[in-house]
């Protein structure tokens, strides 16, 4: 393929110019099938630590490694071709210093090639936001219910039901904001809240579980298609109900091979005469 047909890639900074024009479209990715079925129709990919619940079976996020981030980010994008590309740092990564923050960032984007990170945090973390763009590296926020925090918070549950949480969600996404995010998903967090939010930032705001005046919208693929039917969170609308699908299909392969009736000679290879 010449250099003149490839499909430009959208970056960071494209997704921010669409605040105010139309909604972002977003969606996450872990495998090449999956990224090379979803690429046309999103901005961006987020290749999410949740692959840790998803596809490893972790019941938190606190479990997924870097090298794990970095494998399915590989996997996304030779599977991509218009879409932005950002992939989560896992807990641990960039906690602990600014610098620590900018070497697992930089070997996410060397190892990948991917065009930006997402990091949890609200203003503890505005400083390390700050000194990985000034380094040339696209940060997306993400503030409200943070799943890497699940072991301090008590758990998976909707933030902004009072008058302190509310305060801290807008001190965290201005922090955010001003440090110079090209955007912030806003997660778990009442409507009201994540509508205000979005109107007062710079950034675009991505929801997930906040608000329809958000920016733009995410879901895990995985939830959007009904891989899961034993687990649908309010915020989750099923696009397709694939689990029965695929549970029939298996099914039914499974009844074929123990009749005999799959594979039929039609399937096999047959020496030429």
């Amino acid at each position: 393929m010449s250099v003149q047909s490839q499909k430009r890639r959208l970056s960071p900074a494209n997704i921010e110019a669409l605040k105010g024009e139309r909604p972002i479209v977003s969606l996450t990715a872990y495998t090449t099938p999956i990224a090379r079925l979803l690429d046309p129709h999103v901005d961006f990919l987020l290749v999410g630590d949740s692959v840790g619940m998803v596809l490893y079976g972790l019941d938190t996020t606190v479990g997924v490694t870097l090298e794990m981030m970095i494998a399915h980010g590989q996997a996304v994008m030779r599977g991509s071709q218009q879409a932005c590309v950002v992939i989560d740092m896992p807990f641990g990564s960039y906690q602990e210093s600014k610098e620590q923050a900018f070497r697992s960032a930089a070997r996410i984007l060397k190892e990948t090639g991917c065009s930006a990170v997402k990091l949890e945090g609200g203003a503890e973390m505005a400083e390390t936001v700050a000194f990985l763009v000034s380094r040339g590296i696209p940060v997306l926020g993400h503030v409200g219910l943070m799943p890497q925090l699940v072991n301090t918070t008590g758990g998976y549950r909707s933030v902004g039901r009072n008058d302190k949480e509310v305060a801290k969600i807008r001190r965290d996404a201005k922090a955010i904001d001003d440090a110079g995010a090209f955007g912030i998903v806003i997660e778990g967090t009442v409507e009201p809240v994540a509508r205000e939010i979005t109107a007062e930032l710079r950034s675009p705001t991505i929801g997930i579980g906040a608000s329809p005046a958000c920016d733009g919208q995410i879901l895990v693929s995985d939830d959007m298609l009904g891989l899961f039917n034993d687990f649908k969170p309010r915020f989750v609308k099923h696009f397709a109900e694939l689990a029965p699908a695929i549970s029939k299909a298996a099914e039914d392969y499974a009844a074929e091979v123990k009749a005999r009736s799959f594979p039929g000679i039609e399937h096999t290879f047959q020496v030429k005469k």
